[in-house]
């Protein structure tokens, strides 16, 4: 077994939680570079002004869901005062029924940081004590197995979280570095750590909540984002490849419209195009009167895509100062009121609408590559599939295809998974909302995306070696050195495949314009 027994980076303060809210940059920043965690005093005090209204709630005799009664519809079923702990670690392994492929490592430690800072926030009446037990697992690096499926985004992401906290008491399993699985009681104790024992409502507060949900979305916004930037690159370079018109991007046509993703779009183009020969080759005498959508529209499908997604943003953004617990302790008020927080259709929708916007990212990449690859613009002479002898050599023409298989797989996963409602729990839950499926489909959406992207770009800057002596602009050829340097111009066939990781590689670490 291979476990870090600390987590520090270098050049990067820790992250507290106050109770206040948290940023998609930082739950990557703590979920992939391993930032280390700590808890401030607010969230020290906020913590323990809610404990004593759950420790006072738990010796009265009047009936509270999750401190002493059973959970979904077993919660008519009363528990005695001196099964109230008890119930709280069998709620752990009963709720332990994922299936499937571990999620992610980066997932884990998102969902665990969002965990503790919910509880922070002084509205679930658990101790410190678990609170910093979670951030222990965040900062030596101990990140639970957990099945990726088995959550119906309803009632918190319940099973998911069930297998993560079970290695606060000492079960379930840790993954090492090196993929073994390692017992949780073992993996604790190899930290110096010990289980801790849960009390009144712990259990149910640690796997009540959309945090796994939320751990996905956070980290696709700020791939997203990233990719957004690629794929506009990637257009501004298929457009001077194509020897396509900047003409369409001209800022009084979108300021006609009034579509704020639409403007943003036209003008990244312009700047990324400004100064190109190309451009300026062409520009008179061409007796092309309009390009084909997939150019001259880039800035309505790709503005609409930027502005879905900056949608997805304000929903996770939200979500990530929540607090999505049941019952919830109001300690000002000396009050716990059952509710549904924890309800997960505001991040259900916004993954499904996620998934739709890449779909059109794609879609309108795959066709730029189809254009480029096609040979039929006859003002733009470049060889059929961009290969250097057509017939001998096919050149990037199986590239196309594999973009085409990319965004019929991102068609059918664009499917919005929230509309679909499975009851569960004896019909006491009975409209669930896929939350966790609909974020698991836009995670692959975007992986989907980011290889469409890449062989566009592959693409685009072998037109552009058919373009020469004449140049792109300034940025444009910043891009095109990039890939140059990490893939050779194509004199003759040879296998795609290794090209396209590669750039995709690019993509993955924001380094294209780097």
């Amino acid at each position: 077994m291979a476990l870090l027994v600390e987590c520090h980076v270098m050049g990067m303060d820790p992250l507290v939680l106050t109770g206040g809210p948290l940023r998609p940059e930082e739950v990557c920043a703590v979920a992939r570079d391993r930032r280390r965690v700590e808890l401030g005093p607010d969230a020290v005090q906020l913590l323990a002004s809610a404990r004593a209204v759950v420790d006072a709630a738990a010796d009265g005799s009047d009936p509270i869901y999750g401190l002493n009664t059973g959970f979904g519809s077993l919660s008519r079923h009363r528990i005695e005062p001196h099964q109230t702990a008890d119930i709280q670690c069998h709620l752990l392994r009963s709720h332990a029924a994922g299936v499937g492929p571990d999620l992610d490592t980066e997932i884990v430690r998102g969902m665990l940081l969002l965990l503790a800072a919910s509880l922070s926030r002084g509205h679930s009446g658990v101790r410190l004590e678990v609170v910093q037990q979670i951030l222990h697992l965040l900062n030596h690096n101990l990140t639970p197995r957990v099945p990726c499926r088995g959550s119906v985004g309803a009632s918190g992401d319940l099973a998911p979280l069930a297998h993560a906290a079970l290695v606060l008491i000492g079960e379930g399993e840790v993954l090492g570095e090196d993929g073994v699985r390692v017992e949780g009681s073992s993996a604790l104790e190899s930290v110096g750590l010990r289980p801790i024992e849960l009390q009144a409502k712990e259990g149910l507060a640690l796997i009540n909540g959309t945090h796994l949900m939320a751990s996905i979305l956070s980290l696709l916004c700020v791939d997203a984002a990233s990719l957004m930037e690629a794929a506009i690159q990637a257009g501004a370079m298929s457009l001077d490849a194509a020897k396509g018109s900047a003409g369409s991007f001209d800022a009084r046509i979108h300021q006609a419209r009034g579509q704020g993703g639409q403007v943003e779009v036209a003008r990244r183009l312009t700047d990324l195009l400004k100064g190109s020969e190309i451009l300026e080759s062409h520009i008179e005498d061409d007796p092309r009167v309009q390009d084909p959508y997939c150019l001259r529209c880039m800035p309505q499908v790709m503005g609409a895509a930027m502005d879905a997604l900056a949608s997805v943003r304000t929903v996770v953004t939200a979500e990530l100062g929540a607090v999505t617990d049941n019952p919830l302790i109001f300690a000002d008020d000396d009050a716990i009121l059952s509710g549904g927080n924890f309800h997960g259709m505001p991040l259900a929708i916004a993954a499904d609408h996620a998934a739709i916007a890449l779909c059109h990212i794609a879609g309108i990449a795959e066709r730029r590559i189809f254009w480029l690859l096609s040979g039929r613009d006859t003002e733009n002479p470049i060889p059929l599939y961009l290969s250097s002898d057509p017939g001998l050599h096919s050149g990037l023409m199986i590239a196309q295809y594999t973009a085409a298989s990319l965004v019929n797989e991102m068609q059918g996963l664009s499917h919005p998974s929230s509309v679909g409602n499975v009851p569960t729990s004896a019909g006491i839950e009975d409209y669930n909302s896929m939350g966790a499926t609909a974020a698991r489909q836009a995670r692959t959406s975007l992986e989907l995306c980011r290889q469409v992207v890449s062989i566009e770009l592959l693409v685009a800057a072998e037109g552009l070696e058919h373009q020469r002596p004449l140049r792109s602009s300034d940025a444009i050829e910043r891009i095109h050195d990039r890939i140059r340097a990490v893939t050779a111009p194509l004199k003759a066939d040879r296998p795609p495949s290794p090209d396209i990781e590669k750039i995709e590689a690019l993509l993955a670490s924001s380094a294209l314009s780097g």
